[in-house]
């Protein structure tokens, strides 16, 4: 080993620690900088002082970890997770940052919808700060739209003993208070709506579903549909809970409820009838599904609050009395495997106007040329039916008959069309008949 005289190694740590210092100083300022830049919402010129600094240092944490949060902000998501991963990568174990640079990996995998890759980053970060508040909302929310509502409302329960007034963790927690809150919150909350008598001390699953709509019209806007309506809102529609705190809330009471889903049916009246729905139809109109979206009481039901709100944006979200209830995909599913099974059982689609010209040229009623002849009806719809035949020659002459017909019309258009032969059909012809009788539709004998 080579000896180094100590008064050597001293001038040398003299000389090196100045510039050392010196280096240090400048990294603080330009950080400094850049923080500046980034707190008065310049984020162009921050990032190019941060970019600077990382010049100075490639490997400072501090640095990068400014950069990932200027790149996020910008909506850069794959830049910005790529200097989280840098920072990570330069952290000592000890670090204090391990917990925000996964909770800003799981915004980033959120806002690039990987909800799992997301809840992984979350947990990771909560493995190291178990209080870190954007980890615990940021898995809430996720944990919310997965339908795992009474966890989503015990993550934002504890955001908020982390910190009372993050506004969307109150805000998503009021929401959830329906499917968290016990028998006796609910009674409380009546009570504080004035919809249940101050010395009531059971619940009925009435007072439930009333607690449940309520609270429903409250987050669908209705206080402020209400203020909207009125130039002074009536005193007794609307109570003000924790009132001069930062918890300030407004809630309905109950005849503010009453008097909102009264305004609503009024309201979507006229808005349907700017629809050119007639005026007697109005009450008689469905949802899609084809459930009635009136109540006796002129108000609307739930579903009915939707199709009033499709309709406020200009879209038709309702049938008509004499509309029917369209398929769904599993009834449109259902159908074109019948159809696949029909056409491999060597039937073929007719149009409803070509089976008028066979109940024509047979004088057959549908339900003759059904029990005898073949015809298949498919109901899509209260007013929708497709029609298929058996195609070319068949065993039974009778079944044949209606494609016979058929062919006949469309060889007039298109003349590769061939007509098959048709012993029945042709012999009626011949004697100048037609299959059935002309006044009940059934088959004559010959």
């Amino acid at each position: 080993m080579r000896y180094v005289k100590p008064t050597l190694f001293f001038s040398l740590f003299v000389t090196l620690c100045p510039a050392f210092a010196l280096a240090q100083t400048q990294l603080t300022a330009c950080l400094e900088q850049g923080k500046k830049e980034f707190s008065g919402r310049d984020y162009t010129h921050a990032r190019s002082t941060f970019e600077r600094c990382l010049k100075m240092d490639p490997q400072n944490v501090e640095t990068l970890l400014s950069l990932g949060g200027v790149a996020l902000t910008q909506d850069k998501l794959d830049e910005a997770r790529r200097y989280f991963r840098r920072a990570i990568g330069n952290m000592e174990r000890t670090s204090p940052y391990f917990s925000y640079s996964y909770s800003m990996l799981g915004d980033i995998a959120f806002k690039q919808q990987q909800p799992q890759s997301a809840l992984k980053y979350y947990d990771r970060s909560l493995g190291y700060n178990r209080a870190n508040v954007n980890s615990l909302v940021g898995k809430a929310v996720i944990t919310e739209n997965q339908g795992n509502l009474k966890e989503a409302a015990q993550l934002y329960e504890t955001a908020l003993a982390v910190e009372p007034l993050n506004v969307v963790a109150r805000k998503r927690l009021i929401a959830l208070e329906p499917v968290y809150f016990s028998d006796e919150e609910k009674l409380a909350a009546l009570k504080q709506r004035y919809a249940a008598l101050p010395d009531k001390t059971d619940i009925s699953e009435t007072d439930r579903a009333l607690f449940n709509k309520i609270h429903s019209a409250e987050q669908r806007g209705g206080i402020d549909y209400l203020k909207s309506k009125y130039k002074v809102l009536p005193a007794d529609y609307v109570v003000t809970l924790f009132k001069d705190t930062d918890f300030s809330r407004e809630v309905l009471t109950l005849s503010g409820y009453n008097a909102l889903q009264k305004q609503i049916g009024q309201d979507a009246v006229v808005v349907f009838q700017k629809m050119k729905v007639r005026t007697q139809d109005v009450f008689d109109l469905r949802d899609l599904k084809g459930n009635k979206i009136f109540l006796p009481d002129s108000t609307l039901t739930d579903s009915g609050f939707y199709v009033y709100n499709e309709a406020l944006q200009g879209r038709k979200a309702f049938l008509l009395p004499s509309e029917s209830v369209p398929p769904t995909q599993a009834d449109l599913d259902k159908l074109a495997a019948r159809v696949s099974d029909l056409e491999r059982s060597g039937y073929t689609e007719i149009s409803r106007s070509e089976l008028a010209l066979v109940e024509q040229q047979t004088n057959c009623s549908e339900d003759t040329l059904r029990q005898y002849m073949g015809l298949y009806v498919l109901t899509v719809s209260k007013n929708d039916k497709r029609y298929f035949v058996p195609q070319g020659e068949t065993a039974d002459p009778k079944k044949g008959v209606a494609y016979y017909y058929v062919a006949r019309a469309r060889a007039k258009r298109n003349p590769n069309i061939r007509i098959p032969r048709n012993s029945l059909a042709e012999m009626y012809e011949s004697y100048g008949y037609k299959l059935c009788s002309s006044v009940d539709g059934e088959l004559l004998e010959m």
